[in-house]
C-alpha cells in the first residue's frame, strides 16, 4: 500500500520503494493507531513526537541517494521506523533519539524485527555520534533553525546531508561535502517538529 502511494507522488527510485514495501510500519505505530498504519501521513508516537509521513520520509532519502557501502546517521530516531528503511538502504545506520522511552522502544522493535545493522542510543541531536563519525549520510528527523556545526563536521568527504531548516517556516536543506567545501541546495516546504537540545530522561518525560 504505501509503495504504490509513493510511486503515485513521484518516488521513483526502486530501492526506496522496495525498503518501504518490506518495512511492516504497523510495528512502529501505538497500537491505536493500527488501523491508520499503511496511510500516507504522519502518526503520533507520544511525547509530542510523530512516526513522520512516508512520503517525506521517501522523499528525503532518494534526494541524498545511498549507497549499499554507506554509513548513516539518523538524527530524531523516533519511532525507529525510519532507521528500518535506512538499514535496507547502507551499510550501518546510527540512530540518535533525546527522548529515553522513545530511544529504548524504537531499540527494542529494531531488534526483535531483525534489524543488526542498526545502532541506537539516547542522546542530543545536536551534538551528532563523534565516535561513530564520519558518515557518507546524515538525515534529520526534525527542524533546526539552522543546520548545527557539529553535525557538518561529522560528515564524509562526498557526504550527503538533508535536513529541514527553519521554525515557522521549513524547507529541506542538502548539503554534500567536496573537501573543505559544503555545496547547499533548498528542496521543498516542509512541516517538521521543532528540533530541540539535550537529552531527556524518563523521569522528565511527559507524554
Amino acid at each position: 500500500m504505501v509503495r504504490l502511494q509513493l510511486k503515485r507522488r513521484g518516488i521513483s527510485d526502486e530501492r526506496v520503494l522496495e525498503a518501504f514495501a518490506k518495512v511492516p510500519r504497523h510495528e512502529f505505530v501505538p497500537d491505536k493507531y493500527q488501523d491508520s498504519a499503511y496511510t500516507d501521513n504522519p502518526i503520533p508516537i507520544g511525547y509530542d513526537q510523530t512516526i513522520s509521513q512516508p512520503y517525506v520520509v521517501a522523499h528525503m532519502i532518494e534526494e541524498v541517494v545511498i549507497h549499499p557501502a554507506d554509513i548513516a546517521l539518523d538524527v530524531g530516531t523516533g519511532s525507529g521506523y525510519g532507521a528500518a528503511i535506512l538499514s535496507r538502504l547502507c551499510k550501518q545506520v546510527y540512530g540518535i533519539e533525546r527522548i529515553q522511552p522513545l530511544a529504548e522502544r524504537a531499540r527494542e522493535t529494531l531488534k526483535s524485527l531483525g534489524y543488526d545493522n542498526v545502532e541506537v542510543k539516547c542522546g542530543d541531536g545536536f551534538e551528532g555520534w563523534p565516535d561513530k563519525a564520519p558518515f557518507d549520510v546524515i538525515i534529520l528527523g526534525a527542524a533546526p533553525s539552522e543546520i548545527p556545526q557539529q553535525l557538518k563536521e561529522q560528515l564524509s568527504d562526498g557526504g550527503r546531508f538533508i535536513a529541514p531548516v527553519g521554525e515557522l517556516r521549513q524547507q529541506l536543506v542538502i548539503l554534500e561535502k567536496s573537501g573543505d567545501t559544503l555545496n547547499e541546495s533548498a528542496g521543498t516546504p516542509v512541516r517538521f517538529v521543532p528540533m530541540k537540545s539535550g537529552k531527556v530522561s524518563t523521569k522528565e518525560c511527559t507524554k
